[in-house]
């Protein structure tokens, strides 16, 4: 299997190149099934708030190909779960959009290459998850990491930010920055951060750092020094004035500090999006580019797996899958769900009222297209653990971080535990 993740013309592309490539043995199924005798399929996915999208494609695919879409919104919490036991009790769904690819499972997957081989769609074929040449799904959506300022408090101190990623400032500088603005207002804090490891990550690369990579072996080996030294300055920042130490220590919620207009600014991602542009209505706020220290990067991450099952239905549910990313039904599903677009050279008019929530899509997609090929470098290891039969339990980082940044260990024994956490899972 190779896992990729090359964005638009940007410097992903070179992701390919720099080696992260991954062959699983795994068996596919064939399809079956004749789609003229099939009058309901299946589809299931997980969502709080993207839904229509996929109602609106559903409605019209019955309305063309006489099929009904039976939409499932599975709750996120549970959903891998019920994966497993429908797998279990061959009771899998015709097609699905899923948080991850199971090995107890992806032997049922149907090989979707028309699919993303479909010049037409021009999908970003680097993203796609491949094994011997099939093509086992295909992303909703992208996801990636970024910052949000208090734009208000920005203007009433006076200071500049940039708007362009292609310009952007680096950490000192806008440290320096916020540190100014709260000095002049009365913010409680610079910064607030995502607890997560997907977000530690963004802060490793943009300083230089590789991060805890995993090695041709599927083990995690002690990083460079630079990722040591990153983590240490991030500690140094967890102090209770530039950032407050709740959050990444007790579980303090920081989307709920940053729209209290105490926080000067917010490093979080792209799905905040929809929530500020109607929940935050007491103060200005804006998308900004990801500070490069001296990397420009962030944590590029996969929405859903678009997949089609082997069965009774099989030619059916391929061709849904098919209608789902033909160009004129996906600009209209990433349009209405508020997508950040796995087809290429979309002309999206999102569905927004406000004027800063379409400049942070444009501005999120502008730094996906300047990212280091680095940055989705994590969610590819998930996705070859997992494709090979080592799926982690749980990601580390943050109870190591929690310790660390409380004074309970240095730095070395962080990132130690950190690795050993991550093997001694792996076996």
């Amino acid at each position: 299997m190779a896992i990729s993740a090359a964005f638009g013309k940007g410097r992903l592309r070179r992701l390919l190149a720099a080696g992260v490539v991954t062959a699983l043995a795994l068996s596919a199924c064939s399809s079956g099934g004749d789609s003229e005798d099939v009058k309901s399929i299946t589809f299931w996915y997980s969502t709080n708030a993207q839904d229509q999208g996929y109602t609106d494609l559903a409605k019209e695919f019955e309305a063309k190909e006489g099929i009904k879409v039976e939409i499932v919104n599975i709750p996120n919490d549970g959903y891998k779960d019920k994966l497993k036991q429908a797998a279990q009790a061959n009771e899998l769904p015709d097609t699905a959009s899923v948080p991850a690819l199971d090995p107890l499972w992806v032997n049922q997957v149907q090989d979707i290459s028309s699919v993303a081989n479909n010049e037409a769609n021009q999908i970003n074929k680097s993203l796609i998850t491949v094994q011997d040449d099939k093509v086992l799904a295909i992303p909703s959506d992208i996801t990636a990491a970024g910052l949000y300022i208090n734009k208000s408090l920005f203007d009433k101190a006076g200071v500049a930010y940039p708007t362009d990623p292609a310009s952007t400032w680096t950490w000192d500088e806008f440290l320096a920055a916020t540190a100014k603005v709260k000095a002049a207002t009365s913010a409680k804090y610079e910064l607030v951060y995502d607890n997560s490891p997907a977000r530690i990550r963004s802060w490793i690369y943009t300083h230089g750092g590789k991060g805890f990579q995993l090695g041709a072996d599927n083990k995690y080996a002690t990083p460079d020094a630079a990722t040591v030294q990153a983590l240490d300055d991030f500690k140094k920042i967890n102090d209770d004035k530039v950032m407050p130490k709740s959050v990444w220590t007790s579980g303090a919620d920081p989307s709920a500090l940053f729209k209290s207009g105490q926080v000067v600014a917010y490093y979080s991602g792209v799905w905040q999006v929809a929530d500020f542009a109607d929940g935050i209505t007491e103060f200005e706020w804006a998308a900004a580019p990801t500070p490069a220290q001296p990397v420009h990067a962030t944590d590029i991450n996969l929405g859903g797996l678009v997949t089609a099952f082997n069965g009774d239905k099989a030619e059916a549910a391929k061709k849904w899958v098919e209608f789902i990313f033909q160009r004129e039904n996906y600009t209209k599903l990433a349009q209405t769900n508020g997508y950040l677009p796995i087809e290429q050279g979309l002309d999206l008019k999102y569905p927004f009222e406000k004027q800063t929530a379409l400049d942070a899509f444009a501005l999120y997609n502008a730094e996906i297209e300047l990212a280091d090929p680095i940055s989705p470098s994590g969610q590819a290891a998930q996705t070859t653990l997992l494709l090979a039969g080592k799926p982690a339990a749980e990601d580390p980082t943050k109870v190591e971080m929690a310790k660390f940044i409380n004074g309970e260990q240095d730095v070395n024994t962080t990132v130690t535990n950190i690795v050993n956490g991550w093997n001694e899972q792996l076996g």
